[in-house]
């Protein structure tokens, strides 16, 4: 046996005010989004805005029904978004805020496994990495320099 120790590497900003200007400008794309959100029954909600390689923002939001498996988180809703329209075009940037009307998200949330999963698959196969910044509604920032940094033992095609 063989012991092999995995790192990741991340930044952390201490407020939105931190961000370069095109992060923030991006940060409050997610917001808006955010605000948007239909989550009638967990009251947890979650935008994302990324970058594309052209300049183009596109958003997500998370989408809940009844039905709860039916609903959809806001990272996949925004990726999905982004490569229906524009298929061979880069993810440069992503970013990702939540809010909860039962708290207030002081501490950074980041993406869902489902989510890293499917945003892992875009970063493979765009084969350029991806910046990550999440946050709750206020206070810190986490920033990864890959998705890759958040789900390291990545399944991908190569295993089919």
């Amino acid at each position: 046996m063989k012991k092999v120790e995995i790192t990741t590497s991340i930044s952390v900003y201490d407020s939105i005010e931190e961000l370069p200007k095109d992060v923030l400008s991006l940060m409050q794309k997610a917001i808006e989004a955010k605000n948007k959100a239909y989550a009638p029954y967990s009251k947890f909600y979650v935008g994302c805005a990324l970058i594309l390689e052209n300049g183009v923002i596109v958003t997500g939001n998370n989408q809940e029904n009844a039905a709860y498996p039916s609903g959809m988180c806001a990272e996949r809703v925004a990726v999905w978004n982004a490569l229906s329209n524009y298929p061979n075009i880069k993810i440069l940037k992503l970013a990702i805020t939540a809010s909860s009307s039962s708290q207030l998200l002081k501490e950074p949330v980041a993406p869902c496994g489902a989510c890293r999963q499917t945003l892992s698959e875009y970063e493979i196969k765009q084969k350029s990495k991806v910046e990550v910044y999440f946050m709750g509604e206020e206070g810190k920032i986490i920033k990864t320099d890959s998705i890759l940094d958040l789900l390291p033992i990545a399944f991908d095609k190569s295993f089919l």
